[in-house]
């Protein structure tokens, strides 16, 4: 590490040029700037056409930051220097950057820091930097929490990290660091408003507990649903009352975003009456989704939906076995905050999912789903076959893959690929045996449609109907036209 101490460090930039001259920097060139307003800053030149030695063009150091040559006095390049031999002298406290004659124009910046845990840069701070190469750089701070952060230097979010900098400086407030300056400043404002805030007598007519304005509104939702209960309406995301401006309001805490609380409040109605009623009408379909007798019909053994579940599959995947369906994951009938509902837990992880269910049809269709997908990833493919296509579009997107899969035991899958400019996805589909009971090739594409139908997925029956390698391939050779 250096030996200078960067408190006592002063250093002169004496090579600036004005942006009326001739001489230009280099493409892509971190250079320091001072704007015609007098402020100074830092950015990457790039020159309107890089083939030419002309001042015009931009200087970036930020994502949608950039100067105009036209904002721009002077520039001094940052990039052609290297500190390092005077930065291992202990008793260096002066450094000219760039040739110094008596009417040389210069910039003294001092007051550099080291880039400690206690001596962090404030948010969106622009800073000139020492880096631990000797080089120089500059960057906007960008802090990560814990003390931890870098700086953002270019457009593309490229950034110099926290272990690359030995020191830093500020350089002038801009409007950005302004703007985040502001909202810090209203946000200290907000807690000191929100120590001691106050409540509107009508509006908390029942006092400040919420869990009294649920209590009421289930009383109310009883009425028509007889198993109301308050867990049930807390499905939906929570209201809760919350400090906001000075004073308690309903509302739903939505987090943390850039550093801000963000309370969603309530403003449908002036009264605490008015609200029970709003959150009768806002948990009505989650306490409508939640009658017991709908949800567990079977009973409260998870066995007996699971096995109904597992026998309505191995119908058509009939290689699936218990050991398959107890690999990746379980299922439980519990109570969570005071309800029951059925529950998927991962093996691997321990973690547990509350499953969406209002019926026990639901739940069932749900778990068949889970051992569909077992069963196909429990059955190894033998051989496959990549149909041949032209170019095909589905909604706007492109046909890339049409695969047809034999498995193990003798069934097959259809596996189909498609994507647009910026995304794709595949579908799996199983081919059930029922298909295969065709006395004909042209009735098993009938009946193979239903399953993968080629309106959806791009090939209909005329397309596979002429590939006579795919129908051999399916089984209806000569014998079995």
């Amino acid at each position: 590490m250096f030996k200078c101490n960067c408190k006592n460090l002063e250093i002169s930039f004496n090579s600036f040029h004005d942006t009326e001259e001739k001489v230009t920097p280099e493409y892509g060139e971190y250079c320091l700037l001072e704007l015609k307003d007098g402020r100074f800053t830092a950015g990457q030149w790039y020159p309107q056409d890089y083939k030419k030695k002309v001042m015009k063009g931009e200087f970036a150091n930020g994502t949608s930051v950039a100067m105009k040559v036209s904002e721009v006095a002077k520039w001094h390049s940052l990039d052609r220097y290297d500190l390092s031999e005077c930065l291992e002298d202990a008793e260096m406290e002066y450094i000219d950057v760039g040739h110094k004659e008596d009417d040389t124009y210069a910039v003294i910046f001092k007051n550099f820091r080291r880039l400690l845990a206690r001596s962090l840069p404030k948010e969106d701070q622009f800073c000139l930097l020492i880096l631990k190469n000797g080089g120089f750089a500059a960057g906007r701070w960008e802090g990560f929490g814990n003390s931890d952060g870098c700086f953002i230097y270019a457009s593309a979010l490229a950034s110099h990290s926290k272990a690359e900098v030995w020191a830093w400086t500020p350089l002038s407030s801009d409007p950005i660091f302004e703007s985040t300056m502001e909202e810090e400043k209203e946000r200290k404002r907000e807690k000191r408003l929100n120590k001691n805030p106050s409540a509107d007598p009508e509006l908390f007519k029942y006092g400040t507990d919420i869990d009294v304005y649920y209590e009421k509104a289930r009383d109310i939702l009883k009425k028509k649903y007889p198993w109301a209960s308050v867990p049930q309406m807390r499905k939906e995301p929570k209201w809760e009352i919350l400090p906001l401006h000075g004073k308690l309001v309903f509302g739903q805490d939505e987090g943390t975003v850039l550093n801000s609380r963000i309370i969603n409040e309530w403003k449908d109605g002036k009264t605490g009456d008015e609200f029970i009623a709003f959150l009768c009408g806002y948990t009505d379909n989650a306490v409508k989704n939640s009658d017991p007798e709908k949800k567990f019909k079977l009973g409260y053994d998870i066995n007996v939906y699971l096995n109904k579940a597992f026998d309505n599959v191995k119908k058509d995947y009939h290689w699936l076995n218990k050991k398959m369906v107890g690999t990746y994951n379980r299922y439980e009938i519990k109570q969570i905050d005071g309800d029951w509902e059925f529950v998927s837990v991962y093996f691997e992880s321990g973690s547990e999912y509350v499953l969406d269910c209002s019926s026990s049809e639901d739940f069932i269709n749900a778990v068949e789903h889970d051992y569909k997908e077992t069963a196909l990833r429990e059955n190894k493919v033998v051989a496959s076959f990549d149909v041949k296509f032209k170019p095909v579009e589905i909604h706007g997107w492109h046909l890339e893959r049409y695969t047809v899969s034999k498995l193990m035991s003798g069934d097959y899958k259809v596996n189909v690929t498609a994507g647009d400019r910026v995304a794709g996805g595949s579908r799996e589909f199983f081919i059930t045996p029922d298909c295969f009971k065709a006395k004909t090739y042209d009735e098993f594409l009938d009946r193979y449609q239903e399953i993968v139908p080629g309106r959806s997925f791009g090939l209909t029956k005329d397309d596979l109907i002429k590939d006579e390698k795919l129908k051999k391939f399916f089984g209806y050779g000569d014998s079995k036209a």
